[in-house]
Protein backbone atom coordinates (compact mmCIF):
# COMPACT_ATOMS: atom_id res chain seq x y z
CA UNK A 1 0.00 0.00 0.00
CA UNK A 2 2.93 2.48 0.94
CA UNK A 3 4.55 1.84 -2.30
CA UNK A 4 1.03 2.27 -4.33
CA UNK A 5 0.33 5.46 -2.44
CA UNK A 6 -2.77 3.32 -0.96
CA UNK A 7 -3.88 5.10 1.88
CA UNK A 8 -6.54 2.74 3.64
CA UNK A 9 -8.21 -0.56 2.22
CA UNK A 10 -10.88 -2.67 3.15
CA UNK A 11 -9.55 -6.44 4.08
CA UNK A 12 -11.65 -9.85 3.63
CA UNK A 13 -10.57 -13.06 4.11
CA UNK A 14 -9.00 -15.09 1.66
CA UNK A 15 -7.89 -18.59 1.57
CA UNK A 16 -10.77 -20.63 1.67
CA UNK A 17 -10.26 -22.50 -1.38
CA UNK A 18 -6.67 -23.24 -3.09
CA UNK A 19 -6.90 -21.11 -6.65
CA UNK A 20 -6.83 -24.28 -8.53
CA UNK A 21 -9.69 -25.32 -7.05
CA UNK A 22 -11.48 -22.21 -7.08
CA UNK A 23 -10.97 -21.81 -10.97
CA UNK A 24 -12.42 -24.99 -11.27
CA UNK A 25 -15.87 -23.99 -9.61
CA UNK A 26 -15.94 -21.19 -11.36
CA UNK A 27 -16.18 -23.38 -14.59
CA UNK A 28 -17.83 -26.24 -13.77
CA UNK A 29 -19.84 -25.41 -10.53
CA UNK A 30 -19.26 -26.88 -6.74
CA UNK A 31 -18.41 -25.26 -3.47
CA UNK A 32 -16.83 -25.95 -0.41
CA UNK A 33 -18.59 -25.01 3.23
CA UNK A 34 -15.76 -24.32 5.53
CA UNK A 35 -15.55 -20.99 7.05
CA UNK A 36 -13.01 -17.98 6.19
CA UNK A 37 -11.37 -17.15 8.97
CA UNK A 38 -12.34 -13.86 10.13
CA UNK A 39 -10.49 -14.03 13.13
CA UNK A 40 -7.53 -13.45 11.20
CA UNK A 41 -8.51 -11.00 9.47
CA UNK A 42 -9.71 -8.46 12.78
CA UNK A 43 -5.41 -9.27 14.03
CA UNK A 44 -4.65 -8.19 10.71
CA UNK A 45 -6.70 -4.83 10.85
CA UNK A 46 -5.83 -4.66 14.89
CA UNK A 47 -3.48 -1.42 15.38
CA UNK A 48 -3.28 -0.09 11.75
CA UNK A 49 -5.04 2.91 13.54
CA UNK A 50 -7.97 2.51 10.65
CA UNK A 51 -5.95 2.19 7.71
CA UNK A 52 -7.15 -1.74 7.62
CA UNK A 53 -10.95 -2.01 7.59
CA UNK A 54 -12.58 -5.37 8.27
CA UNK A 55 -14.97 -7.38 6.54
CA UNK A 56 -16.63 -10.56 7.79
CA UNK A 57 -16.87 -13.67 4.84
CA UNK A 58 -20.04 -15.21 5.87
CA UNK A 59 -20.81 -18.98 5.60
CA UNK A 60 -24.32 -19.54 4.46
CA UNK A 61 -24.24 -22.91 5.55
CA UNK A 62 -23.97 -21.31 9.29
CA UNK A 63 -27.33 -19.68 10.83
CA UNK A 64 -27.17 -16.10 10.45
CA UNK A 65 -26.10 -15.68 14.40
CA UNK A 66 -22.86 -16.33 13.58
CA UNK A 67 -22.31 -13.02 11.87
CA UNK A 68 -24.57 -11.22 13.80
CA UNK A 69 -23.00 -12.26 16.91
CA UNK A 70 -19.93 -10.59 15.48
CA UNK A 71 -20.74 -8.10 13.19
CA UNK A 72 -20.44 -5.34 15.65
CA UNK A 73 -16.42 -6.16 14.91
CA UNK A 74 -16.48 -5.62 11.35
CA UNK A 75 -17.61 -3.02 8.90
CA UNK A 76 -19.24 -4.53 6.02
CA UNK A 77 -20.49 -8.37 5.25
CA UNK A 78 -19.02 -10.64 2.13
CA UNK A 79 -21.22 -13.13 0.63
CA UNK A 80 -19.76 -15.55 -2.41
CA UNK A 81 -21.06 -17.86 -4.51
CA UNK A 82 -17.90 -18.79 -6.40
CA UNK A 83 -16.67 -19.96 -3.04
CA UNK A 84 -19.75 -21.28 -1.13
CA UNK A 85 -21.65 -22.23 -4.08
CA UNK A 86 -24.30 -20.68 -2.49
CA UNK A 87 -26.77 -18.78 -4.97
CA UNK A 88 -27.34 -14.77 -4.13
CA UNK A 89 -31.48 -15.95 -4.50
CA UNK A 90 -31.35 -18.68 -1.91
CA UNK A 91 -32.96 -17.28 1.68
CA UNK A 92 -29.89 -18.12 3.33
CA UNK A 93 -28.43 -15.32 1.47
CA UNK A 94 -31.13 -13.29 2.39
CA UNK A 95 -30.85 -14.08 5.77
CA UNK A 96 -27.46 -12.46 6.30
CA UNK A 97 -28.28 -9.29 4.44
CA UNK A 98 -31.04 -9.11 6.90
CA UNK A 99 -28.12 -8.68 9.47
CA UNK A 100 -25.76 -6.70 7.56
CA UNK A 101 -29.15 -4.20 7.48
CA UNK A 102 -29.64 -4.04 11.07
CA UNK A 103 -25.83 -2.96 11.71
CA UNK A 104 -25.42 -0.90 8.49
CA UNK A 105 -22.95 -3.05 6.70
CA UNK A 106 -22.96 -2.65 2.73
CA UNK A 107 -22.59 -5.84 0.81
CA UNK A 108 -19.90 -7.02 -1.25
CA UNK A 109 -20.40 -10.10 -3.55
CA UNK A 110 -18.97 -11.39 -6.99
CA UNK A 111 -21.33 -12.60 -9.42
CA UNK A 112 -21.20 -15.65 -11.51
CA UNK A 113 -22.82 -17.04 -15.26
CA UNK A 114 -24.74 -19.52 -13.23
CA UNK A 115 -28.56 -19.96 -12.02
CA UNK A 116 -29.63 -17.79 -8.98
CA UNK A 117 -25.93 -16.20 -9.08
CA UNK A 118 -26.25 -13.58 -11.77
CA UNK A 119 -26.48 -9.85 -12.05
CA UNK A 120 -30.14 -10.15 -12.48
CA UNK A 121 -30.25 -12.10 -9.26
CA UNK A 122 -28.06 -9.12 -7.39
CA UNK A 123 -30.80 -6.84 -8.37
CA UNK A 124 -33.49 -9.27 -7.04
CA UNK A 125 -31.93 -8.98 -3.80
CA UNK A 126 -31.06 -5.34 -4.17
CA UNK A 127 -34.75 -4.31 -4.63
CA UNK A 128 -35.68 -6.51 -1.77
CA UNK A 129 -33.19 -4.91 0.37
CA UNK A 130 -33.18 -1.06 -0.97
CA UNK A 131 -31.81 0.36 2.69
CA UNK A 132 -28.71 -2.14 2.00
CA UNK A 133 -26.00 -0.80 -0.66
CA UNK A 134 -24.49 -4.53 -2.54
CA UNK A 135 -20.93 -3.57 -4.37
CA UNK A 136 -20.72 -5.54 -7.31
CA UNK A 137 -16.99 -6.82 -7.17
CA UNK A 138 -14.75 -7.34 -10.24
CA UNK A 139 -16.80 -5.56 -13.01
CA UNK A 140 -19.69 -7.99 -13.52
CA UNK A 141 -19.04 -11.34 -14.69
CA UNK A 142 -16.36 -11.88 -17.10
CA UNK A 143 -13.84 -8.53 -17.84
CA UNK A 144 -16.13 -6.75 -20.31
CA UNK A 145 -19.39 -7.08 -18.66
CA UNK A 146 -21.12 -4.36 -20.38
CA UNK A 147 -24.69 -6.17 -19.88
CA UNK A 148 -24.47 -5.99 -15.74
CA UNK A 149 -24.56 -1.64 -16.15
CA UNK A 150 -27.39 -1.52 -17.94
CA UNK A 151 -29.08 -4.49 -15.31
CA UNK A 152 -27.93 -1.99 -12.60
CA UNK A 153 -28.40 0.94 -14.13
CA UNK A 154 -31.76 1.94 -12.17
CA UNK A 155 -30.74 0.06 -8.83
CA UNK A 156 -28.85 3.25 -7.03
CA UNK A 157 -28.22 0.87 -3.91
CA UNK A 158 -25.84 -1.44 -6.42
CA UNK A 159 -22.42 0.13 -6.72
CA UNK A 160 -19.77 -1.60 -9.07
CA UNK A 161 -16.24 -2.36 -8.13
CA UNK A 162 -13.94 -2.41 -11.00
CA UNK A 163 -10.55 -4.65 -10.47
CA UNK A 164 -10.47 -7.29 -12.86
CA UNK A 165 -12.57 -5.27 -15.61
CA UNK A 166 -11.31 -3.27 -19.15
CA UNK A 167 -11.08 0.35 -19.51
CA UNK A 168 -13.70 -0.11 -21.90
CA UNK A 169 -15.86 -1.17 -18.55
CA UNK A 170 -14.58 1.47 -16.54
CA UNK A 171 -15.37 3.89 -18.68
CA UNK A 172 -18.85 2.71 -19.67
CA UNK A 173 -19.55 3.21 -15.91
CA UNK A 174 -18.27 6.40 -15.32
CA UNK A 175 -20.48 7.29 -17.53
CA UNK A 176 -24.31 5.09 -17.52
CA UNK A 177 -23.44 4.72 -13.24
CA UNK A 178 -21.61 8.22 -12.46
CA UNK A 179 -18.59 8.64 -10.49
CA UNK A 180 -20.70 8.60 -7.11
CA UNK A 181 -21.03 4.37 -8.03
CA UNK A 182 -17.72 3.07 -9.21
CA UNK A 183 -15.25 1.83 -6.59
CA UNK A 184 -11.86 1.53 -7.02
CA UNK A 185 -10.28 -1.94 -6.39
CA UNK A 186 -7.09 -3.47 -6.44
CA UNK A 187 -8.07 -7.44 -5.83
CA UNK A 188 -4.93 -7.53 -4.13
CA UNK A 189 -2.49 -10.28 -3.17
CA UNK A 190 -4.34 -12.26 -6.88
CA UNK A 191 -3.71 -8.69 -8.31
CA UNK A 192 -1.09 -6.10 -8.52
CA UNK A 193 -2.63 -2.87 -7.03
CA UNK A 194 -0.82 -0.80 -9.74
CA UNK A 195 -2.37 -2.70 -12.86
CA UNK A 196 -5.63 -1.22 -11.43
CA UNK A 197 -4.09 1.77 -11.05
CA UNK A 198 -2.74 1.49 -14.28
CA UNK A 199 -6.46 1.28 -15.74
CA UNK A 200 -7.62 4.35 -14.38
CA UNK A 201 -4.55 6.11 -15.10
CA UNK A 202 -4.79 5.40 -18.97
CA UNK A 203 -8.50 6.76 -19.07
CA UNK A 204 -6.94 10.63 -17.54
CA UNK A 205 -10.43 11.07 -15.36
CA UNK A 206 -11.10 14.14 -13.98
CA UNK A 207 -9.19 14.92 -10.70
CA UNK A 208 -12.90 14.95 -8.96
CA UNK A 209 -14.17 11.99 -10.67
CA UNK A 210 -11.08 10.16 -9.23
CA UNK A 211 -11.57 11.27 -5.67
CA UNK A 212 -15.03 10.04 -5.23
CA UNK A 213 -14.02 6.24 -7.09
CA UNK A 214 -10.89 6.51 -5.19
CA UNK A 215 -11.64 7.83 -1.89
CA UNK A 216 -15.40 9.24 -1.21
CA UNK A 217 -17.67 6.58 -2.58
CA UNK A 218 -16.09 4.30 0.23
CA UNK A 219 -15.91 6.48 3.27
CA UNK A 220 -19.86 7.14 2.23
CA UNK A 221 -20.60 3.13 2.64
CA UNK A 222 -18.58 2.90 5.37
CA UNK A 223 -21.01 5.28 7.37
CA UNK A 224 -17.93 8.20 7.62
CA UNK A 225 -17.33 11.53 6.99
CA UNK A 226 -15.62 12.99 4.33
CA UNK A 227 -11.86 13.40 4.58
Amino acid sequence: MDECGLERAVVCAGGTIDLDRLSRQLVEGGHVETDADNDAVLAACAGTDGRLVPFFFANPYRPPEVYRARAAEFRGLEVSPAVHGVALADPRVADLVAVAAEFDHPVYTVCLERPGAGVADLVTLGRRFPQVNFVLGHSGIGNIDLYALTLIQDEPNILLETSGGYTCVVEAALRRLGAGRVLFGSEYPLQHPTVELAKYQALRIPPEQWRQVAWDNAHRLLGEEKR
